[in-house]
């Protein structure tokens, strides 16, 4: 009885972690589709990037809808959340197709597989562990708040040194993230068990916090490793 118990959780566990993470390719694939096409389109380029305000405006609303989504998703219909979701892949297409035109392609696919290969390594662990990784990610979130502050300090102040020194601590930040996001997510396939329609919104939840861990880290290694265009 207990070995089928264990089965179960198993199965569920995985079934669980498969919907994660067919959400999180999904939203990957829409960035990334809409980050080249607006690159390859100098007047759209221009309306996305030529404006401070507008682009500022598209970064606020994407604070505003991880937020609303994150806060309100136990209260909407699953097809509510599954919307914001691809709604919010779109519009960071929208606010990271200057890496394009900023980077060399080789640079953009060399460090896109580099994160790839990081985030499963860090993924598998975090989901395989038996160690309880909760302190660890009270650490790594504390680290992250820090790093939205120097991020803000070096808007005005613009030092390389301080730059180099955040997208270091970036990348060991969202590298152990994703380990410790994981195990979390995980967690969530026992507690909707008998819930079909919690599951897919916590799923939807758990590709949502996943991509941010992705998008982060391959952020964070890019300014270290990538290319810049002449």
């Amino acid at each position: 009885m207990y070995q089928e118990l264990t089965n179960t959780k198993v199965l569920v566990e995985r079934d669980f972690m498969n919907k994660v993470y067919g959400w999180m390719a999904i939203g990957l694939l829409l960035t990334a589709f809409v980050s080249y096409f607006i690159s390859t389109s100098p007047a759209l380029l221009n309306l996305v990037l030529g404006n401070r305000l507008i682009y500022f405006g598209l970064f606020i609303a994407e604070i505003f809808m991880v937020g609303y989504l994150s806060a309100r998703i136990n209260k909407m219909p699953v097809q509510t959340a599954q919307n914001i979701f691809i709604g919010y892949s779109l519009l960071n297409g929208l606010t990271l197709s200057f890496i394009f035109i900023a980077y060399t392609k080789n640079s953009l696919a060399s460090t896109f597989f580099t994160t790839a290969g990081m985030f499963a390594a860090m993924s598998i662990y975090g989901f395989t562990t038996k160690k309880n990784l909760t302190a660890l990610g009270g650490f790594l979130l504390m680290g992250l708040v820090g790093i939205i502050i120097a991020l803000i300090i070096n808007i005005f102040i613009r030092s390389s040194q301080l730059s180099l020194i955040i997208s270091i601590l970036g990348v060991f930040i969202f590298t152990g993230l994703t380990a410790y996001d994981t195990q979390r997510i995980k967690k969530m396939a026992n507690s909707n068990f008998h819930d079909e329609n919690s599951i897919k919104k916590k799923a939807i939840l758990g590709a949502l916090i996943l991509y941010l861990d992705f998008i982060n880290l391959f952020i964070f290694l890019l300014r270290l490793l990538g290319t810049r265009k002449n």
